[in-house]
């Protein structure tokens, strides 16, 4: 795997080879994903290593000649890679040479234009977009089905480690997981510790930079944070009118939703009169833009985990924790470091269950799941009285099983909701896991790990 510029290694990449190696000209790929992930710097990284040469056409800037070239000259390919070629001073190579598509939402005619370029035959092509505008960038064009499509999240726990020069000890994490044994009590006590970092940084490369190269300052992190957040919010301000309005209200309040001790999203404090079905179009655009992960209650864990969601009750988590820590809270509240030194030294008293469950949250999404909880209501109670926070499914269609997770932010906590949930679901269940600050330990059937192992589930 590459360490691409600003020193970082990302998962990513592995998707890159894959793509090249068995597409082998035959399909683009588009890499889809939030703001400031990474995404440009990736794609560069992967030309400058695995071609001869390749162009990146970045559609922020690119020239007004580059622009008059697939306007005129589509028809005319030869013309066309001769202008680009000369544009960018690049000499192309048939079959050993990269085209990427910076930004192509901005430019959709050449997102339309793949579809002969690929037919051609001559390079390989990378696009990459905001999710943001990509939805809002198709309307007339057709999208080509000579693309494939990749979604590339913020940097998981894994790579931040890899940034932070931990190889060796991710390395020993996933040894000890695999043989369900805890790390040494030093070492479980420096992992801890670069988890609380990685909680309050993020995985937002621009932030990450900015925390490793200012002497692990979260104070230089937050300013990067905070640009990220100010562009996403511009971004909704150019969504449709419809429903702008009702996206900058979810956006702004998913700190106060996760606050609460259910963290679900409270339609009767959204708005006097609110449901849920007035702000569905909301939550999706969110979950789409990967601004947010949205997580929906399963009503009866079975074969299909989406196939008994109930929509009506959801849960919304920042799709980076450290853009919700910036989010949270304002910047008087972190200019003095008193709220990052009392998360690292476990102090603080409200929101760091908040911040737990939104970054195992992140890490799950990372790991290719979709989100699902689990709430029952008991109606002579009138009451909940069974909730669990995850439910992982092993996707088999002949012998489902499911894990439940539950996320506790302190030592202390109680598991009736989760020795409710396998006694009733007893034959569907695999694992049971708690997520807690301690070491790996092993409870009856219940695997209780550290978040930092929440990379191998």
């Amino acid at each position: 795997m590459y360490i691409c510029t600003m020193i970082y290694k990302r998962k990513a990449y592995d998707k890159l080879l894959n793509w090249k190696e068995k597409a082998k000209g035959g399909k683009a790929l588009l890499i889809e994903g939030a703001r400031r992930i990474g995404k440009s710097t990736l794609v560069k990284a992967f030309g400058e290593q695995e071609y001869d040469s390749y162009i990146v056409i970045d559609f922020n800037d690119a020239s007004p000649t580059v622009f008059n070239c697939f306007e005129e000259h589509l028809g005319d390919l030869d013309t066309f890679f001769m202008i680009l070629s000369a544009e960018y001073g690049v000499r192309l190579h048939k079959r050993k040479s990269l085209i990427i598509f910076d930004e192509v939402q901005r430019y959709p005619r050449a997102r339309q234009s793949v579809k002969r370029l690929v037919q051609d035959g001559r390079y390989d092509y990378i696009e990459t977009g905001s999710l943001i505008s990509l939805r809002e960038a198709v309307s007339d064009i057709t999208i080509p089905s000579e693309e494939r499509r990749i979604r590339m999240n913020p940097m998981d726990f894994e790579e931040f480690a890899w940034a932070c020069g931990e190889e060796a000890l991710i390395t020993l994490i996933r040894h000890c997981f695999e043989k369900k044994e805890p790390l040494e009590s030093s070492l479980h006590r420096r992992a801890m510790m670069l988890f609380k970092q990685y909680m309050l940084v993020g995985g937002m490369p621009q932030s990450v930079d900015a925390f490793l190269s200012e002497n692990k300052s979260f104070i230089d992190a937050d300013v990067e944070k905070r640009d990220i957040l100010s562009l996403y919010r511009s971004d909704i301000m150019k969504i449709g009118s419809r429903y702008r309005s009702r996206v900058i209200s979810i956006f702004d309040q998913i700190p106060a939703f996760l606050s609460q001790h259910e963290k679900r999203v409270v339609f009767s404090k959204v708005g006097e009169g609110s449901y849920f079905s007035q702000y569905a179009d909301t939550f999706f655009w969110l979950s789409d833009s990967m601004i947010a992960n949205e997580c929906f209650n399963c009503s009866d864990p079975n074969i299909g985990l989406s196939l008994n969601e109930e929509r009506t009750m959801i849960k919304c988590y920042m799709g980076d924790t450290g853009l919700l820590v910036s989010h949270a809270f304002d910047e008087t509240e972190l200019e003095d470091s008193s709220l990052y030194r009392q998360i690292l030294n476990d102090k603080l008293s409200i929101n760091e269950g908040m911040l737990y469950e939104n970054v195992i949250a992140q890490q799950l999404v990372a790991n290719g799941y979709r989100l699902f909880f689990y709430n029952h209501y008991n109606e002579m109670l009138h009451r909940n009285d069974m909730e669990v926070d995850f439910l992982l499914s092993n996707q088999s269609k002949t012998n489902f099983k499911i894990s439940p997770v539950e996320v506790k932010s302190s030592g202390n906590y109680r598991t009736t909701s989760l020795e409710r949930f396998i006694s009733k679901f007893r034959e569907r269940i695999a694992t049971p896991y708690i997520i807690h600050p301690r070491p790996l330990q092993i409870r009856d059937s219940i695997v209780a790990i550290p978040p930092y192992m929440a990379i191998c589930l």
